[in-house]
């Protein structure tokens, strides 16, 4: 599924709204590390691969910016150890 998906540096969060019901990726920054804290989907919406959708940009994110990652947030741990691809940025 391709979302569009917007970042809100301010709030801290990667977030899309998908049928009226909005879904985001929380986390924190601290120096060059970016810790993924919540990961939110309405069951609304869920099942769709939103979620994954959310964490991948928070990820290329990451990337571009130089940040490690610290999955803080079980989905997004479980999300990058299913794409190895994204794990030189694990913290």
């Amino acid at each position: 599924m391709s979302t569009d998906i917007q970042h809100d540096s301010a709030h801290k969060r990667f977030i899309t709204t998908v049928d009226g019901h909005q879904a985001y990726v929380e986390y924190e920054r601290q120096g060059g590390v970016m810790t993924i804290t919540h990961t939110i989907v309405p069951s609304a919406i869920g099942g769709r691969g939103i979620a994954s959708d959310l964490v991948r940009q928070a990820m290329d994110h990451a990337r571009a910016d130089g940040l490690r990652v610290e999955p803080a947030c079980s989905y997004a741990d479980a999300w990058l150890r299913k794409h190895p691809d994204y794990a030189d940025l694990r913290n």
